[in-house]
């Protein structure tokens, strides 16, 4: 991806941020008397791509797609696409699942946007991608509340010719804390050193292909503060169960079925009509339980599919898939949610192609999503994990369009999460989808 550096940062978040961000300014719970002046503030706001999508064009090889792509560039007024779906937020520059974040998403004309759900000691609901991942994504450790880590901070341990004998550790949960002191945090960019001798080493972590210009003050969200933010934005939303960390059911009472109620509860309390909700899950027990006892949300239920990890498993071979399309679909399920590399494949000639995997989840009547476009850092050595079907395809950050091409045209997604929206947002506009 473009390493940018603090100047080409600091324009590009004028151009996103401004004149949204200071609607924001005051906690939700503030902003109630103005929710609805602020939102048809934000529609009439045009979104704004910055300069991202223009360098990845530019960067393509050259050919159809980019001379198609590169037509669109200063002719279009962007309009927001529910093809383009905010991963996090815009985590590319902005911490995951703060406010900040989640602004940034929309004013990049993503339609919908995530927040991964998971809860607190005093078991209320919360925007965080993992139950225990505080200690990678908060100020936590630099703040009173380390001392109510499940694992305080241990440094790594390295011997006299600096190999790691043992590397550095913690664990904080959101189940160690309750939501008031959840709110005290501060997001930052997720990363950690497991080299780090010292805890500084250890927080300040970050790829340099990211950036850590505002990761000192990004606001944490309760789940119900998201519904209300995603309201005033003007998109729908996703929110994902996140798999609990600690054994349930929590303290002997709450049950897996209770936070999967929980979660579906405070968007009926929100009012927030259900095919504006897009309810996740990698657990299909999870996704079977809203087909049953929330029919109207589930009817948008997204199976997020981690088949991928059984060791049996091959994309190109049905008959290793346990549950096949066919039994999802007979169980209730809608949509679909792989990784990207199992929706593509190469062919004779190294061109991008449908994989068996997506010909067959179409063949059997379900929608796909797909995750997570612009989070592999550059692609000149092959992408990494998200495209490993297609590494020999991949060489420049111009790719990602390549990959998104045959994504949106011959598979048929229907949606694509991305850490940064703007380029998914360009392509649909481009394209003219919805």
């Amino acid at each position: 991806m473009l390493k940018l550096n603090s100047l080409a940062v600091c324009l590009i978040t004028g151009l996103l941020l401004s004149p949204v961000s200071e609607l924001y300014s005051k906690n939700s719970h503030e902003n109630n008397s103005s929710t609805k002046s602020n939102f048809n503030h934000f529609k009439k706001s045009s979104i704004q791509l910055g300069p991202r999508p223009e360098y990845l064009v530019n960067n393509m090889d050259n050919g159809y797609l980019k001379s198609k792509l590169a037509s669109c560039n200063n002719k279009l007024r962007y309009k927001k696409t529910d093809f383009s779906i905010g991963h996090r937020g815009a985590p590319l520059q902005f911490p995951e699942h703060t406010k900040e974040s989640y602004i940034a998403a929309a004013k990049m004309g993503a339609g919908i946007i995530e927040c991964d759900v998971t809860f607190t000691q005093d078991k209320e609901l919360v925007c965080r991608h993992s139950q225990c991942d505080l200690h990678t994504t908060t100020n936590i450790l630099a703040t009173p509340l380390a001392a109510k880590c499940s694992t305080p901070f241990s440094p790594a341990v390295i011997d006299i010719d600096g190999n790691v004998i043992s590397p550095a550790t913690a664990k904080c949960c959101t189940s160690d804390i309750t939501l008031e002191e959840f709110k005290s945090l501060k997001g930052k960019m997720d990363a950690s050193n497991p080299k780090a001798t010292n805890l500084a080493d250890y927080m300040n972590a970050t790829a340099d292909w990211r950036t850590d210009l505002y990761s000192h003050n990004g606001t944490l969200l309760s789940h119900s503060e998201s519904i209300h933010l995603f309201k005033q934005l003007g998109v729908k939303m996703t929110p994902e169960l996140k798999s609990p960390s600690v054994v349930m059911p929590f303290e002997g009472t709450y049950t897996q079925q209770d936070y999967a109620q929980q979660m579906i509860n405070e968007y009926k309390q929100a009012r927030v009509p259900a095919h504006h909700v897009y309810p996740q899950s990698f657990d299909l027990n999870d996704v079977r339980f809203w087909i049953e006892h929330e029919p109207r949300y589930a009817k948008r239920a997204v199976y997020l599919d981690d088949r991928y990890e059984s060791a049996t498993f091959d994309f190109r071979n049905p008959a290793t898939w346990s549950p096949t399309m066919e039994e999802l679909v007979a169980d209730g399920v809608n949509i679909i949610a792989p990784p990207l590399w199992l929706l593509v494949d190469l062919d004779h000639k190294n061109q991008i192609v449908p994989s068996a995997y997506a010909t067959s989840a179409k063949a059997a009547g379900l929608d796909i999503i797909t995750w997570t476009l612009e989070r592999s850092g550059p692609l000149n050595t092959g992408g990494g994990w998200y495209y490993q079907s297609i590494e020999q395809a991949i060489n420049n950050d111009g790719d990602v369009f390549k990959l998104l091409d045959v994504l949106a045209q011959e598979v048929g997604v229907i949606g694509v999460f991305s850490d940064w929206p703007a380029t998914v947002t360009y392509y649909a506009n481009c394209n003219k989808l919805r």
